[in-house]
């Protein structure tokens, strides 16, 4: 087989990919000549994971790669009709941010049970307020999403005596169906989106599921921006109808500065770093670099997406 043409879509700082070294020809291009670029490609590394630029370069005329592997979990920002009805594989950075994600989700429950948020401006004012927190052991979360990341947080949760309920795209052993959904969020303390953004998901988190959940339910988002109705959510904390709420994840991003979620009542904002430990972009490429050597093998990839779903499948 000639010698395959790697083209990576670039953000800063590059993948480490000196292993592929002699076995790919290896070609960087930034957003603006994406699509010029492409026919003349057999794989595209899209590293610059947070770029639409494939959606726009896809449609057109000439060959595509094969094979489209994206660096980050959600594909929503590269999926278009036209690279959903070809015989192009993608695939995606399953299994590298779960347990990460997991903990940040944990830091958030533990930060809104235990008023740390307040503790800490208290500290900046010179204050000495005595307070009382809350228990966490014992108290039920719900997370809407069943993948990886979505088990890796009941499991944490569970770790620190969260009851949790895990709700996926169909019912299953372990896991209930989005009918189920509505009774659970007025019951749960804690509410967690984690699902991939789908036609189906977009909005889910509207006026009327806030309007379900407890006054002392907190709600965390680290899925994907477009889950939630963010004017929703902002009324919802403004009329207390839920305690409080932690955003990793944002329907534009970087979040506007004259966005009002900056100064919205007990929101804890984050710039889309749930996942992102010391290391990490250090993991992604080698979780490439040894998918690119299963695909050169001709062995059947892992993290296979289903185009149509919109996420890797679970088993």
């Amino acid at each position: 087989m000639p010698t395959p043409t790697l083209l990576v879509l670039d953000a800063e700082p590059l993948p480490r990919l000196g292993r592929l070294t002699g076995r790919a020809r290896i070609e960087h291009t930034d957003a603006a000549h994406l699509a010029e670029r492409l026919p003349r490609a057999d794989v595209l590394l899209v590293w610059d994971f947070t770029s639409r630029a494939v959606r726009d370069a896809w449609p057109g005329e000439g060959p595509r790669p094969r094979w489209v592997h994206t660096a980050s979990a959600g594909v929503d920002h590269l999926m278009c009709p036209e690279l959903a009805a070809s015989d192009t594989v993608v695939t995606n950075a399953r299994g590298v941010f779960d347990q990460p994600i997991a903990e940040y989700v944990a830091a958030l429950v533990l930060a809104m049970a235990k008023d740390l948020p307040r503790t800490l401006e208290l500290q900046r004012e010179r204050t000495w307020r005595h307070r009382e927190s809350h228990r966490i052991a014992g108290s039920r979360a719900v997370v809407v999403g069943s993948g990886p990341i979505g088990r890796a947080i009941a499991h944490t949760l569970g770790v620190l005596g969260i009851t949790t309920a895990l709700v996926g795209r169909a019912a299953r052993s372990g896991v209930h169906g989005p009918e189920d959904l509505d009774r659970l969020l007025a019951r749960a303390d804690w509410v967690v989106a984690a699902a991939p953004l789908t036609d189906e998901t977009r909005g889910m988190f509207d006026a009327r599921r806030f309007g379900l959940m407890q006054p002392s339910a907190r709600f965390v988002n680290i899925g994907r921006g477009q889950l939630v109705v963010e004017d929703a959510l902002a009324e919802a904390l403004a009329k207390r109808w839920i305690a409080g709420a932690a955003l990793d994840v944002f329907e534009a991003e970087p979040l506007p500065a004259d966005s009002p979620l900056w100064g919205a009542q007990d929101l804890i904002v984050s710039p889309h770093m749930s996942g992102d430990i010391i290391g990490w972009r250090d993991e992604l490429g080698s979780q490439f670099v040894e998918l690119f050597e299963q695909w050169a093998a001709g062995e059947p990839l892992r993290n296979v997406v289903d185009k149509q779903r919109g996420y890797v499948p679970g088993h």
